[in-house]
């Protein structure tokens, strides 16, 4: 695995993914938490084609901006690019946009686990 590496992912903002809904605030507007959630998903996505057999990676740190609203119905696309590796942890730049601009950008973390290995320690909690 080495930097450079590149996700892409795309949704339209639907009522379940508001603010308003999931309860993220009073307004039907495209929920931060669900920005986040798509920005990890298109970070996660792209790295894994290039784990090994087992692994997978998991979130440990996010510091985003979230700076415009999205109504429903509007598609929103997400851009990460993988810009250090450091062992096992990660480090990403990631870019939403909708079809007006720029709504949120920022870094996002993540580290390499054994998933099995990982699984059966949180179970154990």
């Amino acid at each position: 695995m080495e930097t450079g590496i590149k996700g892409i992912q795309e949704i339209i903002v639907t009522e379940e993914l508001t603010a308003a809904h999931i309860g993220s605030g009073l307004v039907k507007v495209f929920a931060t938490p669900m920005m986040i959630a798509l920005m990890e998903k298109t970070c996660a996505s792209s790295v894994e084609p290039f784990l090994e057999a087992g692994q997978g990676t998991v979130g440990t740190h996010v510091n985003v901006s979230h700076s415009a609203a999205t109504p429903v119905g509007m598609k929103v696309h997400c851009e990460s690019e993988l810009v250090e590796i450091d062992r096992r942890r990660l480090t990403f730049h990631v870019t939403a946009s909708d079809e007006r601009g720029i709504i949120g950008e920022g870094m996002h973390e993540r580290f390499i686990i054994d998933s099995a290995r990982f699984q059966a320690k949180v179970d154990g909690k």
